[in-house]
């Protein structure tokens, strides 16, 4: 059986609970195992006598057990082992005296100390790395780690003096050295035999194998309950072995030679090794050349050559096994590139596809039946197509070319310049024969409803249908609305000299008279605006599909129903997509689809989830970007108020405030991050409301990866139920997650705020995900017309949702969200042009990361340098959106905003190679890695 990147652990993992364990990190693959990355790697452990030893301070040694015994602790149940060890050889190696300390052991199973009494037994060579401390007069080391030495074998080869002569008292095991171990000459006694009949398996063949392992640096895991990081590494090792390592990578650049560690076989309790796999049987220089062909190196050799790069499988070893801290970096480093170099090649690629794509151009002054010609010349032949003639005229058109600046010139206000330059740099795009991918990105309340409307005229104006893509049922609702105002009578023919001279233009373009045109001209009452949800109702539902699928000029404004099979738009010449990290690429690639002639459809996604420019370029790569960063005037600052949930008075204060402001007419939200108390159990110590997540959930978990409830990142199940999209998760310093506080409830919080006596008289409201969309329509009337003018609900307010009175917003547990987050519901208040207020309730520890993270927002408004702080805190999976999406990101390392120089530098080779190669044909394994990352994020068009 060959193994490779793909093959599945549990063909491999002998131990099911582990593969269980494992899976629920999102390791299902030997390639998941190798690209789970330790968060931080430890020092090497500094070799010590027993009588240098420090309380406190990590050490290492080799010793002789001396006596061991086991003492029942009847009054707290379990028993207590204590072995005695002498380290008088060891010590003579170091030129200090011998002497003896105590290895305690506690435990409630009667099988577990059995087992480590088998492995202590009296006369037993052992090395014993492990924290001292002093109990009753002697020195003790508590649950140390133990490596047994195999008997007979310690005094051949296995010396100690070059440790004294490298690693004087208080130094590290590697200090005065590079190879502390190479010249060591046998100085140890060999050990006592095992006893006659014991199945004994030691760790280690001699004494320095086992200090070399004990004092090499070590990878630490983000572990959970149920996998520890000991137990992670073991397993990452042993895949390692079966796919041919036989010793760490070493500083020469080798994968094997003299001075490396051997990485030990794998028992056949753990990985089911193979026959013909057993350690004898092959070398160190052959397991490295078989651990090579089982990963094969990414990036093209040209490159890795001119960068002095070590090889892939080179890498991994030196991640999973370091040498030294400073291979492991290096190692890192280079994984980091791979991963930045083969996003680079994907972008490049898609924004290569894209230009040899066709779609309909949609110009803005010439013959609108000149455009159709060039998909149809329905307009030149009416007698060869019955019905051409009607639908290439002017008669059916919503009105004459420049429907667009009619429809600027019409709106009650004057376009910030940010919003001018937008609209001009998209007529551009639309005016093209290939289709326009554009990211417009705008601050909360930038204007970017108002750019993309006028896209969408101009695609109107040409004869062709438009589809605005909304997240939820209420954003959608609103568009509707607001767009049927906005746009209602600018079909109607308007009389006049300027509007004959274009009538005129139209008509000289097709070759018919005037008269004959003005004569049979049908211009309709309005421009069509359809709404598609899934919570329509059937026969509305269809009459909406009819509306589409009849391939009229028209607008359409859906939610997801716009990528069901049984939506049609066969002249379908624009897409836009509101707060795209709602939507993964394959759904956006649907619409492709709904075309009768192949075309593309232009694309144009919006977000207002601020992004830093370095990010986005990394992110976006094969997008146009733009931005509004200018807000319309009327718009007063938010201010943004820190609140500790223990200050009572504090809070006091806030709910009398919000009294008074509903008083005033004005409306309340306030935000939790769960439904209802039962959702808890799904927690799991932080929700994701996404990824993303994720997990960082995720098909096979994140980048994060998605983790069990008593592990930390809530799973997928638990999206709906928990809206904060909170990447923070706290580790102690075994990779282990720190339970927090249960988040806040909408259930909970609703029934609280009704008892105070600031709010007595006041009606409530609750909103959350799981509500019918006739119920979310009904809540947000009423709370818009002030029948209950506080609404206590989850995140699902977080994106569209304009309610002009709202001027408070209370967000609870605050201090679990992401920065971008937070802006995003700050937004939501300020809307009407009254003064706001923001109220961010904490219950984050003084001087902690999380307070920082609130000290961010609280003294900002600007959109950009937030989202420049939440990737400094976070890193860019999550802010961008593969995690909330649901995809599994292969960004693992790569770091959006400090590795923008490393980025730059991939994109530039990037597009050296695929200018050369535009297929990739010369370089298989990148081109596999490409269509990989293409497929495993669904966000790397989006963002977070």
């Amino acid at each position: 059986m060959s193994i490779t990147m793909d093959t599945t652990l549990a063909s491999l993992v002998t131990n099911k609970r582990r593969v269980s364990a494992l899976k629920s990190l999102g390791i299902v693959t030997v390639g998941d195992a190798l690209t789970y990355y330790p968060f931080r790697v430890t020092e090497p452990v500094p070799l010590r006598a027993i009588r240098e030893a420090a309380p406190g301070q990590q050490m290492a040694f080799a010793a002789v057990i001396r006596d061991m015994r086991v003492v029942p602790m009847n009054a707290r149940r379990g028993y207590r082992l204590e072995a005695t060890v002498d380290d008088a050889d060891f010590a003579r190696s170091r030129r200090v005296p011998g002497s003896t300390a105590r290895l305690t052991f506690f435990s409630y199973r009667k099988s577990y100390v059995d087992w480590v009494s088998m492995r202590l037994r009296a006369g037993t060579s052992v090395v014993v790395s492990g924290m001292p401390s002093e109990y009753m007069g002697q020195l003790q080391f508590t649950h140390p780690e133990i490596l047994t030495v195999a008997p007979g074998a310690a005094g051949t080869g296995a010396g100690l003096e070059g440790y004294a002569r490298g690693a004087a008292p208080g130094n590290g095991a590697f200090a005065g050295s590079a190879d502390p171990y190479a010249s060591a000459q046998s100085a140890y006694p060999p050990a006592a035999a095992a006893p006659s009949g014991a199945a004994l398996k030691y760790d280690a063949d001699t004494v320095q194998e086992a200090l070399t392992r004990v004092c090499r640096p070590r990878p630490v895991y983000h572990a959970s309950s149920r996998i520890s990081s000991e137990h992670i590494h073991e397993t990452i090792l042993g895949l390692l072995w079966m796919m041919g390592a036989r010793t760490s990578s070493t500083p020469d650049g080798q994968l094997a030679g003299a001075g490396s560690a051997d990485i030990v076989a794998p028992t056949t309790d753990t990985i089911a090794v193979q026959n013909g796999e057993e350690k004898s049987g092959t070398t160190a220089e052959s397991g490295a050349e078989a651990l090579s062909q089982s990963i094969p190196d990414v990036l093209p050799e040209s490159v890795r050559k001119a960068k002095n790069l070590m090889h892939r499988a080179e890498a991994f070893l030196a991640i999973h096994d370091p040498a030294s801290t400073a291979r492991f970096k290096e190692a890192i480093e280079i994984l980091r590139y791979e991963e930045a170099f083969v996003s680079q090649t994907s972008l490049l690629k898609a924004r290569q596809h894209a230009h040899k794509s066709s779609a309909h151009p949609c110009p803005l002054n010439e013959a609108l039946e000149t455009a159709r010609a060039s998909v149809g010349e329905a307009a030149a032949e009416p007698s060869a197509q019955p019905g051409a003639s009607e639908r290439g005229a002017a008669t059916n058109l919503p009105d004459l070319p420049n429907l667009r600046d009619r429809f600027i010139a019409s709106l009650p206000f004057t376009l910030t310049a940010g919003q001018s330059q937008v609209v001009d740099d998209i007529a551009a795009d639309l005016e093209r024969d290939w289709p326009m991918q554009r990211l417009l990105q705008g601050e909360v309340g930038s204007g970017k409803t108002v750019v993309a409307l006028a896209a969408m005229l101009q695609a109107v104006g040409a004869g062709y249908q438009a589809v605005l893509v909304a997240p939820t049922q209420v954003l959608a609702e609103q568009h509707y609305e607001t767009i049927s105002k906005m746009v209602s009578g600018l079909a109607l023919a308007q009389p006049g000299a300027k509007e004959t001279d274009a009538a005129a233009d139209v008509e000289g373009a097709m070759g018919v008279s005037s008269a004959s045109t003005v004569s049979s001209s049908k211009v309709p009452a309005e421009i069509p605006v359809t709404l598609l949800t899934g919570g329509m109702k059937l026969a509305a539902r269809r009459k909406a599909l009819a509306a589409a699928a009849s391939g009229e000029p028209g607008i359409i404004v859906a939610t997801h129903a716009a990528f069901s099979k049984t939506f049609q738009a066969p002249h379908l010449a624009l897409v836009v997509i509101d707060e795209q990290h709602r939507f993964g690429v394959e759904q956006r690639e649907s619409l492709n689809a709904k075309t009768d002639d192949g075309t593309t459809p232009h694309l144009l996604v919006m977000t207002a989830t601020p992004i830093p420019r370095t990010a986005a370029m990394t992110w976006f790569g094969d997008l146009d970007i733009s931005w509004l960063t200018e807000l319309p005037g009327g718009r007063k600052p938010i201010r943004t108020v820190v609140v500790n949930e223990a200050d009572a008075a504090t809070m006091g204060r806030m709910f009398a405030h919000i009294r008074a402001r509903v008083d005033a007419g004005e409306r309340a939200y306030i935000v939790c991050p769960r439904i209802d108390a039962d959702d808890e159990e799904n927690e799991g110590g932080s929700g994701v409301s996404s990824a993303a997540g994720s997990a960082r959930g995720r098909a096979a978990a994140s980048g994060s990866s998605a983790r069990t409830a008593a592990g930390g990142r809530a799973t997928r199940a638990a999206a709906d139920a928990i809206g904060i999209d909170d990447p923070y998760e706290t580790f102690d310093e075994n990779g282990e997650t720190v339970a927090r506080p249960p988040l806040h409830a909408v259930a909970e919080i609703a029934d609280r705020l009704q008892k105070l006596p600031q709010f007595q008289g006041i009606r409530f409201a609750t909103l959350t995900g799981r509500d019918k969309d006739d119920v979310k329509t009904q809540v947000m009337a009423d709370f818009a017309g002030g029948e209950t003018p506080i609404l206590v609900s989850t995140t699902v307010i977080e994106v569209g949702v304009d309610v002009k009175q709202a001027s408070c917003i209370v967000i609870f547990d605050a201090d679990r969200y992401g920065l971008s987050q937070l802006h995003q519901l700050r937004g939501r208040v300020g809307r009407g042009g009254t003064n706001s207020w923001a109220f961010l309730i904490s219950r984050a520890e003084p001087g902690s990361p999380a307070e920082q993270r609130l000290e961010v927002i609280h003294h900002s408004l600007d959109g950009a340098e937030i989202a420049q702080a939440d990737l400094e805190f976070r890193g860019a999976g999550d802010v961008l959106g593969d995690a909330q999406s649901g995809g599994k990101s292969s960004l693992k390392l790569l770091r959006v905003v400090k590795d923008v120089d490393m980025i730059a530098d991939a994109r530039t080779r990037a597009e050296q190679l695929l200018a050369a190669d535009p297929e990739l044909a010369g370089e298989v394994q990148l081109a596999g890695a490409v269509l990989d990352f293409t497929r495993g994020n669904e966000t790397f068009l989006t963002s977070s």
